[in-house]
């Protein structure tokens, strides 16, 4: 597989886009004026306790305060001492103590981000802190903990793995976990971040000690590192940017990190914008519209709401098999590859239901469920699948850290009021209608202009000319009709002359 990350960088934003064989598969996106915190380590601290939610509010210099559950802090028992939360309240098991007996308004705490502000929620925060490096994720304060990435499955090298986490991190205060990146990797590259994981910590720690309230005590990396750092491997062929600032970071970063890539990172020079080049744009504006189309005449209909997503499987125009149990099960399969990718290249996050069209054999249902499981296997945010429905519904749960793709590019319209649909012009007509014979019947008037969309005036002239002539007759009133062109097809004016 040729993968290639092309990063486009600006004074304003900057937008890294993740290519496999040519098809574009993710976007991360960041603008100064709201750029991620996820990652981030604060001083924060406690501004209400909500004792029916088990959950409290933590203030860490935000405009809203940060979201934080009981479940965020019980786990972490020497950063809880540490900011005087006493042990023998923390419970083991799910059955917690009461939060209020956990912490109190006024208190100290150090948070991270796991979660950034979405809509009108604040952003989610825990004590279960993690400093990630190439290969590791440090776990200040679990000593206990040496484990791998769900992701490397080979059980040879899992075993492998687990014994060179247990002698690097023998006799720590702090627990690891192995990243995907670091299937196959040696001895020596995970010696060389382990060390560059403590080195960092202890930076942070006394950070810690000696900060303030709301300070910010560790920062992520910016995007094109992180990105970079998260998705590097042999893989990737090329890395390409127009940005000669982000060119310089991210050379320094690979000479000092990844040195072994054999990958070429490409400063782009070109007159044409660099997603331009490569039809980033148009992809990214194609993930934004509901209708996708699919090669053999199916569709998939994506519709994002608050709740939930629902992604409608259509057979559209393809008829291409004998007998119909076999087109539906074939449009199903090759839109199974296609719903993996929406998924991931617009960010989708929570609950996500897969409308499938029905399948009457459960040979069919079990392989399309399997397919759709491999597919998403792909992605590195986590994805659960929870089976099919007898109405072929699939539920799927994909963790939601940032903004989804069109709520960070897409607004609620103003005309329809974020309904996504618009009244009829005919609908439109009977409601102007009924506005001039309330208006006439309330004000004195001698005659009456309307003002309202071409679309409406047009429609009343060639289809509601009677109808208005009929109207007129009753009132007593003339009525003029003039066209506005910057009135949507909703909007209208009666004026009283």
């Amino acid at each position: 597989m040729n993968e290639e990350i092309l990063i486009n960088s600006t004074p304003n934003e900057t937008r890294v886009a993740l290519v496999e064989n040519g098809v574009l598969q993710e976007v991360f996106m960041e603008r100064n004026r709201n750029g991620s915190i996820v990652g981030n380590i604060y001083i924060g601290r406690i501004e209400k306790i909500l004792p029916g939610l088990q959950a409290a509010f933590v203030n860490i210099g935000m405009s809203r305060s940060a979201f934080m559950h009981v479940t965020d802090i019980c786990s972490q028992k020497k950063i809880a001492r540490i900011d005087g939360i006493d042990d023998e309240v923390i419970s083991e098991q799910n059955n917690f103590q009461p939060i209020s007996k956990i912490i109190h308004e006024g208190q100290r705490v150090v948070v991270q981000v796991y979660k950034d502000a979405i809509g009108s929620k604040g952003a989610r925060v825990t004590c279960k802190l993690s400093v990630p490096s190439r290969f590791l994720v440090l776990l200040p304060n679990e000593p206990d903990v040496n484990t791998l990435s769900i992701r490397i499955t080979e059980e040879a090298e899992r075993q492998r793995l687990v014994e060179l986490l247990e002698k690097i991190n023998s006799n720590s205060e702090h627990g690891i976990i192995a990243r995907t990146n670091a299937e196959d990797c040696n001895e020596e590259d995970l010696l060389r971040d382990y060390k560059f994981l403590q080195k960092l910590w202890r930076v942070v720690s006394q950070r810690i000690k000696d900060g303030q309230f709301k300070q910010l005590v560790y920062h992520e990396f910016d995007l094109p590192v992180r990105v970079v750092r998260d998705f590097i491997s042999d893989k990737v062929r090329t890395i390409k940017t127009d940005s000669q600032e982000v060119y310089a970071k991210l050379s320094k970063f690979i000479g000092d990190y990844v040195p072994e890539w054999q990958g070429q990172l490409i400063h782009y020079q070109e007159v044409r914008p660099i997603f331009d080049y490569h039809n980033i744009d148009d992809e990214i504006n194609r993930a934004l519209k509901q209708f996708v189309p699919l090669k053999s005449g199916g569709n998939l209909i994506i519709d994002q709401n608050e709740a939930m997503t629902t992604i409608d499987v259509n057979t559209g125009k393809f008829i291409g098999f004998k007998n119909q149990e076999e087109t539906i099960f074939r449009t199903n399969l090759e839109a199974v590859q296609m719903i993996a990718r929406q998924i991931r290249l617009r960010n989708l996050g929570g609950i996500i239901i897969a409308d499938f069209i029905d399948m009457e054999e459960e040979e069919h249902k079990q392989q399309v469920l399997e397919s759709l499981e491999e597919y998403l296997s792909k992605d590195p945010t986590r994805t659960h699948i929870h089976g099919i429905t007898k109405l072929g519904l699939v539920e799927v749960t994909r963790k939601r850290t940032t903004e989804s793709l069109q709520h960070m590019l897409s607004e609620q319209c103003k005309n329809c009021y974020g309904l996504g649909l618009v009244k009829t012009v005919e609908t439109v007509c009977y409601e102007l209608f009924r506005e001039i014979i309330r208006t006439v019947r309330q004000f004195k008037t001698g005659q009456i202009m309307v003002l309202a969309s071409t679309q409406l005036i047009e429609y009343i002239y060639k289809e509601q000319t009677e109808s208005l002539s009929e109207l007129e007759e009753e009132l007593g009133k003339r009525i003029s009709l003039q066209a506005e062109s910057s009135y949507s097809q909703e909007q209208f004016d009666v004026v009283l002359m």
